[in-house]
């Protein structure tokens, strides 16, 4: 069973850029694609960012092309989200997720395709 930890939210001004990290624990992220989802308070969560299981394949929700960039581990131990230019709209939870056998690439930006999830972490950009 694999274990995700999400690490590098934090508050930042309108412009900023933070890196986000999912560890991998109790097994690796190998053959699985790699997902970033968002939640903002009173809205659904709502797709981000993702990679299959290597690393060629890369999907971004509209609103984030361009500023974010999602990256993996050649050793399949973390994943990350590089988000660039963060305007205040950005404000959500981040979660990472993993999941185990995603081929179709309209398939990576649903969340029921996840089978397994991180805890969260906050991030915040003030304007």
């Amino acid at each position: 069973q694999v274990q995700l930890v999400e690490t590098g939210g934090g508050l930042v001004q309108s412009g900023d850029s933070l890196r986000l990290s999912c560890g991998a624990s109790g097994g690796t992220l190998y053959k699985l694609a790699v997902g970033w989802f968002r939640q903002a308070p009173g809205r659904e969560r709502e797709f981000v960012a993702a990679i299959d299981w290597s690393g060629q394949r890369l999907f971004y929700a509209d609103s984030v092309k361009g500023r974010f960039t999602i990256s993996r581990d050649n050793d399949n131990t973390a994943g990350y989200l590089q988000m660039n230019s963060l305007k205040p709209e950005d404000t959500a939870v981040y979660y990472c997720a993993a999941a185990i056998g995603m081929k179709y690439s309209n398939t990576f930006n649903d969340l029921t395709r996840y089978d397994y999830w991180g805890q969260g972490t906050q991030v915040t950009v003030s304007s």
